[in-house]
């Protein structure tokens, strides 16, 4: 009997939700769709549904730093991102683990960080301690980060209302230490279009799309930094990842749907087959 290759394997250390639109479960579905294997380190548990978040309980740094190595070790990682990390000692433990792992900028497992630092409705997730350490201790790892600008203005202390305030953005996050910064630009919304920004500290590349009248985008920011992963974990090259992750994501909210109360998730349903959708 032959057996099957493996696929290459990503992890996602992230929170979980429970209405099962964003966080890990956002990264495994788009994981999973972009054929690759997902791993996952867990950091908080949610208390959510469409109407907001109500309550949570964080995993100990011990635990989450424990399963990063755990899957490394044994399964192998091709590339790994970050979703919320809930404190700075959990990041402070990601940044150790991933170090001990050689997951980081400089080594050949990319890592990804998608500094999830505001809700969906831009209320900070971090206190300054938090922020802090997302700064000093995980951007300057990074081979790509993923902000909304919400993120960015947190980051930063910038307020882009146009594409000329991205590019401003852009650089002021390159100086924080990533290889690339990816700025995200869906709350852009005097914008008729939706482009996206890559920055390599020499040359801005811009990615655009349509944008879409719907107010159903909930784990848009996490579809598109976790196709960006799938997509370096299959091997490609940064820009190419990130064009993967901008067409995997404008799909994914072309066929969003409603769920709930309030505000419904992106898809992953139009990669399968018309018969499965």
């Amino acid at each position: 009997m032959s057996q099957n290759a493996s696929p290459p394997a990503a992890l996602t250390i992230a929170g979980s939700d429970s209405g099962g639109a964003a966080g890990l479960q956002a990264d495994l579905r788009t994981f999973l769709t972009c054929g690759v294997h997902g791993l996952v380190a867990v950091t908080a548990v949610t208390v959510q549904n469409t109407l907001g978040v109500h309550d949570r309980s964080d995993i100990p740094p011990r635990i989450v730093a424990g399963q990063i190595e755990a899957v490394a070790a044994d399964m192998g990682v091709q590339a790994a991102k970050t979703g919320m990390l809930a404190s700075a000692e959990i990041i402070e433990a990601v940044a150790a683990a991933c170090d001990r792992a050689e997951i980081g900028r400089d080594t050949k497992v990319p890592f990804v960080v998608d500094p999830v630092a505001a809700s969906m409705h831009g209320h900070p997730l971090f206190d300054e301690a938090g922020l802090a350490a997302l700064r000093d201790l995980l951007l300057p790892r990074a081979a790509v980060i993923t902000p909304n600008l919400d993120e960015v203005r947190l980051l930063t202390g910038l307020s882009v209302t146009d594409r000329a305030g991205m590019h401003d953005a852009a650089v002021a996050l390159k100086e924080l230490g990533p290889k690339y910064v990816l700025v995200k630009s869906g709350h852009l919304t005097s914008d008729p279009e939706c482009v996206d920004l890559l920055y390599d500290g020499r040359t801005f590349v811009e990615l655009p799309g349509p944008r879409f009248s719907t107010p159903h985008t909930h784990g848009a920011g996490d579809a598109m930094a976790s196709a960006l992963t799938a997509g370096l974990a299959r091997g490609m090259a940064m820009p190419e990842a990130a064009r993967f992750g901008k067409w995997f994501v404008s799909n994914a909210v072309a066929n969003s749907y409603p769920m709930g109360a309030k505000v419904g998730p992106v898809s992953a349903f139009w990669r399968l087959a018309p018969e499965h959708r």
